[in-house]
């Protein structure tokens, strides 16, 4: 079952590369922003998501995949889901049936299959507290177990982010908020965010040999889990957007600053392991952003601005350097393949989107008169980025092509 299950995660993966490389192409082409946070949201967040957690949770609960079909049954669901949401923007003239309804309902029955498959597999081991953690790692047990006590409140962000999409796109389910970017919020903030920061007490230790503490966990992980719930109910309620952001900002800076001492302590430095700093960089601006939106300081630059440093930045580059883990470059089967172009690969995506919010952040801040530098500035971080994501997408067909040979 254990290569059946690596063979589906790869191909959740590949699915999720595709999507990245659509995504930076239509930024770059200008297309609409529903399209855009289709692509990156569903298409490249969440496939790399669902493929490598289908491969890593039951693990850390020491547990098989119940419903060992269920990447099987889910995957045509939320391909398909995901396509027609990045589609429906795009079309002038309209279909029979809706492909914004029936993306969104797409997406939501292939959710349900991933909780459903996870839930089923974790429930007991989570309750008696197991971790699947060897005794050569003992002392690492307690943040372990402390850490898998916040997968059920992914899976919610999870139901509830798709159940905000799906009835924000149909109108016919009264809806939880009624405001589209609570749901991507709800999915990108709650489900995904709060994913790599538990992971990231315990896959990211491993990785940088490390050993953060439990406090750490403790001090950062409830907050982390519960800033996004607030932000959406912000959408409604402004009042609580200040507080959902300063908590947000309180989780991202902590856990940036844990993931830096891990970095500079550790002796370990595999090619990956170099986007973790930009990574996690990203995701304190991106927050910072988000708070400054918070009491009232907006423009359309720095709202896509905003998007992009989180979900190209903070969550890009934290599953593009993990994904080099897995998948080592220099294994590929194509020419070219090795550290060296994974370093050029992460450094223009980091070097691309720095420069994007640099021009993005004239065109906010400084004088209108640079607003065409400030475009042209964005404009080649855009294409910096896009090339960084063919060069990623390359790499990680190449290591499939050499383990499927």
């Amino acid at each position: 079952m254990a290569a059946e299950i690596s063979r589906w995660s790869r191909r959740y993966v590949l699915i999720g590369v595709i999507a990245l490389c659509c995504w930076q192409v239509a930024t770059v082409a200008g297309l609409p922003r529903r399209t855009t946070v289709a692509l990156g949201v569903f298409g490249f967040v969440f496939h790399v998501v669902f493929g490598k957690s289908y491969a890593l949770v039951p693990a850390y609960f020491d547990a098989d995949l119940v419903f060992e079909h269920a990447p099987t049954v889910q995957f045509p669901f939320i391909v398909t889901g995901t396509a027609c949401l990045a589609l429906d923007p795009l079309l002038v003239r309209r279909f029979r049936v809706d492909l914004g309804v029936l993306g969104g309902v797409l997406w939501t029955v292939g959710v349900t299959v991933f909780v459903g498959s996870i839930v089923l597999t974790i429930a007991g081991p989570l309750r008696r507290g197991t971790t699947g953690t060897g005794d050569h790692n003992a002392d690492r047990r307690p943040l372990d177990r402390f850490a898998n006590r916040f997968v059920p409140i992914i899976l919610l962000y999870l139901l509830a982010g798709s159940y905000e999409t799906v009835a924000g796109q149909t109108g016919a389910l009264p809806p939880l908020i009624g405001v589209q970017a609570a749901a991507t919020h709800l999915l990108a903030a709650g489900a995904a965010t709060l994913l790599v920061v538990t992971l990231g007490f315990r896959l990211l230790p491993r990785l940088l040999g490390a050993h953060p503490t439990r406090s750490s966990a403790v001090l950062v992980l409830p907050i982390a889990a519960t800033a996004p719930g607030i932000i959406a109910g912000g959408f409604v309620d402004k009042r609580l957007l200040p507080l959902g952001a300063a908590l947000m900002v309180i989780a991202m800076v902590s856990f940036a600053l844990i993931v830096f001492r891990m970095w500079f302590q550790s002796d370990k430095r595999r090619i990956g392991l170099y986007a973790l700093l930009p990574s996690t960089t990203f995701g304190v601006i991106g927050v910072l952003l988000g708070g400054l939106f918070a009491v009232g300081g907006t423009s359309p630059a720095l709202i896509e601005t905003h998007l992009r440093v989180n979900l190209l930045g903070f969550l890009g580059l934290m599953i593009v350097g993990t994904s080099f883990q897995f998948y080592p470059p220099r294994l590929g089967a194509f020419p070219g393949s090795s550290n060296r172009s994974a370093s050029v690969a992460i450094a223009a995506l980091a070097f691309g989107l720095g420069i994007e919010v640099l021009g993005a952040g004239v065109i906010a801040v400084l004088n209108p008169a640079m607003a065409l530098l400030s475009t042209q500035a964005i404009t080649l971080g855009r294409w910096l980025t896009l090339c960084g994501a063919f060069g990623y997408a390359y790499l990680i067909a190449s290591v499939f092509r050499a383990r499927s040979t």
